[in-house]
């Protein structure tokens, strides 16, 4: 399905939407530019909605299983007074008075987001973003988008038509990329969330002159010293509720100690506590069976992968831990399944470092004497969020996004001089 002018059309328009739609876009970049409140106002609205509950009905219909959990952990980031926050935060101090007479903040004029999957209401949040910023947004749909972005889309156009000329969505495959450059080729900015196969094929796609913004895949970990009588249950909730499909979502949980025996203590420690938060995720019998598959399907993995290799693996019900013998920080089975590797705070610089540019989260826990200490550590070593282990997928209000403050990657800086 294809979004363009506040309508949902079907596939079979595509070819005549994209014929039109540089003469589309010069006729809206050449009116009334688009104003933060007009946007402000639309997105309001649209909360207060959520908020009634009077768009539960669209979100059954068309998000996946637990959305509505998702959306109510994110909905403080669209309420005006945060978005208004983070205009003064990202973009406060870029524009005024020069000693060369002004600078100007203006959008880049057109964006095009290669949307994530990974998580329900993000290819609509990335358009926002684009909007907020005064750009044009050619949105191409990830392939797990059942209508839910489209959806936003209308009812946001319904309630702000002078939104509708700045909003297109498109419903294409990876795999046509005659489609992607016609797109790539309107675009000021290409804004890139996917792991490193994305981000390199839109590189080849973007005309030169182009900007490119990748949020590509992170990986994130929890970092345990010290946790001898510390509530390990928060971490155990959020290995379940995240599944490992986000960026933040624990990968490995890292002890600080040198001592296999140390990990195959906690290891047995842990395993009870992430039972029960799997029993509390897992209440209905189809689910509880859809968890046991998934741990089925990891031990299967960790045979055929690992098969010469010395882990320890500790099976539980609808869950799993497999204590490793090096340091790599690396994925881990998805739904539960979960790495654990032992790095002492001496080696955490080497070892991490490796993987400098790809670090997000670090979930810490230990006591409060070492808070400190163990997170200048970390933030030295590339970690661009530190938190307590049960918060590492929930969003701050006012937080950078993998280091860096998205709305200002979204304009540019105009110098004007006086008196010329």
């Amino acid at each position: 399905m294809i979004f363009a002018g506040g309508k949902i059309l079907p596939d079979s328009e595509r070819s005549a939407v994209l014929g039109r739609l540089e003469e589309d876009i010069s006729q809206t970049l050449g009116g009334p530019p688009l104003a933060a409140e007009t946007v402000l106002d639309a997105l309001e609205t649209l909360a207060a909605e959520l908020d009634s509950g009077a768009l539960d009905g669209l979100i059954a219909r068309y998000a996946p299983p637990g959305a509505r959990e998702e959306l109510d952990r994110v909905r403080p980031q669209i309420s005006r007074k945060t978005l208004e926050d983070r205009l003064s935060l990202e973009l406060g101090g870029l524009g005024g008075p020069r000693p060369f007479g002004r600078a100007e903040v203006r959008p880049l004029g057109v964006l095009l987001h290669i949307a994530p999957g990974n998580m329900a209401g993000l290819p609509a949040f990335t358009a926002v973003e684009g909007l907020l910023t005064g750009n044009l947004n050619l949105v191409k749909l990830p392939h797990g988008d059942k209508g839910l972005t489209l959806a936003v889309f209308q009812k946001l156009t319904e309630l702000e038509p002078r939104l509708a000329p700045w909003l297109y969505a498109f419903d294409v495959p990876s795999r046509d990329t005659a489609s992607l450059k016609r797109l790539a080729a309107l675009a000021g900015g290409i804004v890139t969330w996917g792991g490193d196969g994305a981000i390199t094929a839109m590189r080849k796609l973007a005309p030169p002159g182009c900007k490119l913004i990748e949020w590509g895949h992170r990986l994130s970990f929890a970092y345990l010293s010290d946790w001898a009588g510390l509530d390990l249950s928060p971490l155990a909730r959020h290995i379940l509720r995240t599944g490992g499909l986000l960026c933040s979502s624990c990968q490995v949980i890292y002890l600080d100690t040198e001592y296999l025996a140390v990990g195959e203590k906690f290891c047995k420690d842990f395993l009870p506590v992430l039972e029960r938060a799997a029993a509390s995720r897992y209440q209905a019998p189809g689910q509880a069976a859809q968890g046991a598959l998934y741990t089925r399907e990891a031990l299967l993995e960790q045979i055929v992968d690992r098969a010469a290799s010395d882990d320890l693996v500790f099976a539980g019900r609808c869950c799993s831990l497999v204590l490793r013998r090096d340091m790599e920080l690396e994925l881990s089975h998805l739904h539960g399944n979960v790495l654990v590797k032992r790095l002492p705070r001496k080696d955490l610089l080497p070892v991490l470092g490796r993987q400098r540019g790809r670090l997000q989260t670090a979930g810490l826990l230990c006591p409060e004497r070492l808070r400190e200490e163990l997170a200048a550590l970390l933030a030295r070593a590339g970690v661009n969020r530190i938190t307590a282990p049960g918060r590492m997928s929930d969003a701050f209000l006012q937080e950078a996004h993998d280091g860096e403050y998205p709305l200002r990657r979204y304009v540019r800086v105009v110098d004007v001089e006086n008196n010329f």
